[in-house]
């Protein structure tokens, strides 16, 4: 098993480490992007109930 206990992935993917910790709640994000996520919660709830529902 190799030893990589002194190596940072966070470097290889391009994260400063340097930076403040950030979280998505506090990322920033559009309009659209509110649009997408409430179809994808409408397909979710079609998908929960509808089938359900359409099967009896």
């Amino acid at each position: 098993m190799a030893d990589d206990t002194d190596h940072d992935s966070a470097a290889d993917v391009g994260h400063d480490l340097e930076d403040e910790r950030t979280t998505a709640p506090m990322s920033e994000y559009t309009a659209s992007d509110v649009t997408v996520g409430f179809v994808v919660m409408l397909i979710g709830v079609a998908v929960a109930f509808g089938i359900p529902l359409i099967a009896f």
